[in-house]
């Protein structure tokens, strides 16, 4: 089992710091899969877990003065997404107190995830085609930063694709420039929804073996990813997004299909 959590949380970190998906939306759907744990104690995990990676990839940037981030419009953005986070957690709890079966909410998470990775896919197929945004607005920013906390905190994943479609679509970034910016908006929110979990007593009860392979899992992903990341041209970064959004449909599909007959 311990196996099992460090090798899901260590490639999930690097393919996630490669793509800027923070690396929850492939972590929580395939320990959902495996059923190892509730909803809530894998949705927490997995939060812990893009947190550390997070944290070690933009410091790592910033510190090194190698970084894409776009501060003027990635800090208003990742304030919106922090607020964001706070309202999606609620909103999750909202879901969960409204069924009895703890299997009903996973099965919620699972179709919406699979919706919004489906949209994604779409959408990076045809951005050639589609014409983007060139927003500067400081208020536009936390509005946007808002929509993707509420849906990344809801759906347990840290982060997630859609990030880098509203990154090009309203700004105009390319994949490299945007999972950076991906990373740095993720960040913030973790570290709130990581804060309002502790204050809230909301809490779930694991074993400390777990977040500690995990957080491990997600430091050591993060530091090979960034690697990977500056040896990768965007057409590389562009190819291994789209596989893991067709991998994440298909068990997207899987777990809203075992959470509804559980």
């Amino acid at each position: 089992m311990e196996v099992l959590f460090f090798m899901v949380s260590f490639l999930a970190s690097v393919a996630g710091a490669i793509c800027g998906i923070g690396g929850g939306v492939i972590i929580k759907p395939i320990l959902d899969s495996f059923q190892v744990a509730s909803v809530s104690v894998i949705g927490f995990l997995s939060g812990c877990t893009v947190l550390s990676m997070t944290l070690y990839s933009v410091a790592k940037g910033i510190l090194a003065r190698d970084t894409r981030i776009s501060f003027q419009t990635g800090t208003p953005l990742a304030i919106g997404a922090a607020i964001g986070g706070i309202l999606g957690k609620q909103l999750f709890t909202f879901v969960k107190d409204m069924f009895a079966q703890a299997d009903t909410v996973g099965a919620v998470q699972a179709f919406c995830l699979c919706l919004l990775t489906l949209f994604t896919l779409v959408y990076t197929c045809k951005k050639k085609n589609i014409k983007t945004l060139q927003v500067t607005g400081k208020v536009s920013c936390l509005g946007i930063g808002l929509a993707l906390g509420i849906m990344s905190s809801f759906l347990g994943i840290g982060g997630g694709p859609v990030n880098l479609v509203l990154l090009h679509f309203f700004f105009g970034m390319e994949i490299k420039t945007a999972a950076q910016n991906s990373l740095y908006i993720i960040l913030f929110s973790q570290i709130t929804n990581l804060f309002t979990t502790v204050f809230t007593g909301t809490l779930p009860k694991f074993p400390l073996a777990w977040l500690v392979l995990m957080v491990a899992g997600g430091i050591a992903g993060g530091i090979v990813g960034r690697s990977f990341y500056r040896k990768m041209n965007e057409k590389m970064v562009d190819k291994l997004f789209l596989l893991l959004m067709c991998v994440m449909i298909g068990i997207s599909l899987y777990n809203t299909y075992q959470y509804s007959i559980g």
